[in-house]
């Protein structure tokens, strides 16, 4: 993304601005003002190397940099510049390329303005260091929105992981409409892909043997009578429905196949001629387990 034209960036600074306490020194050269009045006074060789975007406006003819002076300083030397972010966003982008203590990084509604902003100006070290924090866990509580901004950036690792930690949520719930609309076309077809793919090679699976066949007549293995196994088909109904909401799984063997009242019913059938239980449950279980932990865990 390209940020503005030079002509663009200069503006009148907003009336009775202050200077931020941690970029007020003299020394500084270059005056830079956010959108809600407050000042910054850096040094321009600190932009220039810090920011592609700098350093390629101070390859421009001086003249071209000409800039009003500040309002709130006698030396007209003194370039002011005023940007499209607020203080608070301006303030993280200078402490880290500053080498200041860095702001609280734990919140999007704070990452996304700095990694918007640090794009904007081709600032490579705020995008490492938020980057370097994106996995920590107060981001990973919203695995969508982390999923989001590493695909937009192009971080292959941290998209693999925030695409495994999507598998708890239910895509298709309605609160999570606008950030999936974030999202580029290949982007989310691919973790649409993931979640869909689970549930139906599940699904496949539990057609296969060692589980029973709950399709046409089948007898009972012991006394040889006619057998309904709808109990079995109507828990795995609900068990494709479940992954269908959280394709991770870890509901359906929890609390699902314990408590569920279509797993009571399954695992207390029996047959009604000879009173044999129809299901193995211990077997049952573990063999769904098996099945659930081969499912492929992240996008392609």
């Amino acid at each position: 993304m390209q940020a503005e034209t030079t002509s663009d960036a200069f503006a009148a600074l907003p009336p009775r601005g202050e200077y931020h306490e941690l970029f007020s020194s003299t020394d500084g050269d270059v005056v830079l003002g956010s959108k809600d009045g407050v000042l910054f006074r850096v040094h321009s060789f600190t932009l220039k190397t810090t920011s592609g975007w700098f350093r390629a406006m101070y390859s421009l003819p001086q003249r071209a940099l000409t800039a009003p002076p500040s309002p709130t300083t006698s030396d007209s030397t003194t370039e002011t510049i005023v940007v499209d972010e607020d203080a608070a966003t301006l303030e993280g982008l200078l402490r880290i390329v500053s080498g200041l203590p860095i702001p609280r990084l734990d919140s999007y509604d704070v990452i996304e303005p700095l990694l918007h902003a640090a794009e904007k100006y081709d600032m490579g070290g705020p995008m490492s260091v938020v980057r370097a924090l994106i996995t920590t866990p107060p981001l990973l509580t919203d695995p969508l929105r982390l999923y989001t901004l590493a695909c937009r950036y192009g971080w292959e690792d941290e998209a693999l992981m925030a695409s495994r930690a999507t598998l708890q949520l239910n895509l298709h719930a309605p609160e999570h409409r606008p950030t999936l609309q974030k999202l580029g076309t290949d982007a989310v077809l691919a973790l649409f892909a993931l979640h869909r793919t689970r549930r139906e090679t599940l699904r496949r699976r539990l057609d296969d043997p060692p589980f029973v066949s709950d399709t046409g007549d089948t007898s009972c293995s012991n006394c040889g009578s006619l057998v309904d196994y709808h109990t079995w088909r109507e828990l795995k109904y609900v068990i494709i429905m479940e992954m269908d909401a959280r394709p991770q799984g870890d509901t359906v063997l929890g609390h699902g196949l314990l408590e569920w009242p279509a797993a009571r019913a399954c695992w207390a059938a029996k047959c009604v001629n000879c009173d044999r239980v129809l299901y193995d449950k211990t077997l049952t279980m573990r063999v769904i387990r098996e099945c659930i932990e081969a499912l492929p865990t992240t996008i392609e």
